[in-house]
């Protein structure tokens, strides 16, 4: 099967590229090229499932037994389409929803067996760490111990200049709270000195239709990004995320157009000072250190 993706540098090059064809009859295949012929779908559509999906433990909802497809306008000028999925995630359900940056596959916070099926349907192995797409900075408080806020004693007050950076295109990581879930922790790295902290990167995309998700939640998502199996690409075309991770046991798909090639920029704000870990969309800010400087300095 030909997968189309696109890389963070230079330009993909697929002459042609396949749409599932959304009708109820969901196992035909078109072919388009993208060039002269437009893209159609229907607003809502079940996708088949494959029999693999039975190796997942059940999730505890009601519904057809397929992928739920729902394309909605990026503005998010029909946001109403969006309440099938808001129930699907209260339940259990994992799917892909845009971002800022690129597609993301998310469950509910607070279903650990939804976040297993997460890691089972993406391939995590535990020990990776998963990201959380916060309503505010509420929940960032909650379930992180926050950001450094000053102490006037030379240490700068970086939550006020993280306000200006987020809702946007970064994952700052924190140190986590009690009250986040132990399946979306990474107990620290080899090294003994952070061998007892435990870390989560969090994120407030500034994405229309991620925002309408997250005001219907009743708490944050559990996140990670739709790569592709080559390294530093990832899969924007929410058509092939359907057709790649529909068989693997995915829920639902929110189309909002192809996403751009680069994912959010990855700041670690646990050490002594915020250290950029991966230059992405979000530009480094003044306060931020860039790692090759800080091994420099060091």
């Amino acid at each position: 099967m030909a997968v189309e993706v696109k890389r963070v540098s230079g330009t993909a090059a697929a002459p042609l590229s396949f749409r599932r064809s959304l009708n109820p009859c969901p196992r035909h295949v078109s072919f388009q090229f993208p060039s002269t012929i437009s893209r159609r779908f229907i607003a809502l559509a079940v996708i088949k499932r494959s029999p693999k999906r039975l190796k997942y433990s059940t999730p505890r909802f009601t519904k057809e037994d397929g992928l739920l497809y729902v394309e909605v306008d990026p503005a998010g000028s029909d946001s109403w389409k969006l309440d099938p999925i808001i129930e699907l995630l209260k339940e259990g359900a994992v799917g892909v929803i845009p971002t800022d940056t690129v597609y993301a596959i998310a469950c509910d916070l607070r279903n650990n067996a939804a976040i297993e099926r997460l890691r089972r349907i993406k391939h995590i192995e535990p020990s990776k760490p998963l990201s959380i797409i916060c309503r505010s900075f509420k929940d960032i408080d909650t379930y992180t111990t926050g950001f450094p806020r000053g102490n006037g004693e030379g240490l700068t007050n970086i939550f006020r200049a993280v306000k200006h950076c987020l809702p946007g295109p970064y994952t700052f990581i924190l140190t986590a709270s009690k009250d986040l879930p132990k399946q979306c922790i990474r107990y620290g790295t080899t090294t003994s000195k952070y061998a007892s902290r435990k870390n989560v990167g969090i994120r407030i995309p500034d994405d229309a239709v991620c925002k309408a998700i997250m005001e219907k939640m009743e708490a944050p998502l559990i996140s990670t990004s739709v790569r592709s199996p080559k390294e530093n690409e990832w899969i924007l075309d929410p058509v092939i995320i359907a057709d790649l991770y529909g068989p693997e046991g995915l829920d639902f798909v929110v189309a909002a157009d192809t996403r751009i090639a680069y994912p959010s920029t990855v700041v670690d704000m646990t050490g002594t000072s915020p250290r950029v870990i991966r230059q992405g969309k979000g530009p480094r800010q003044p306060w931020m250190v860039a790692e090759d400087e800080e091994d420099e300095d060091n």
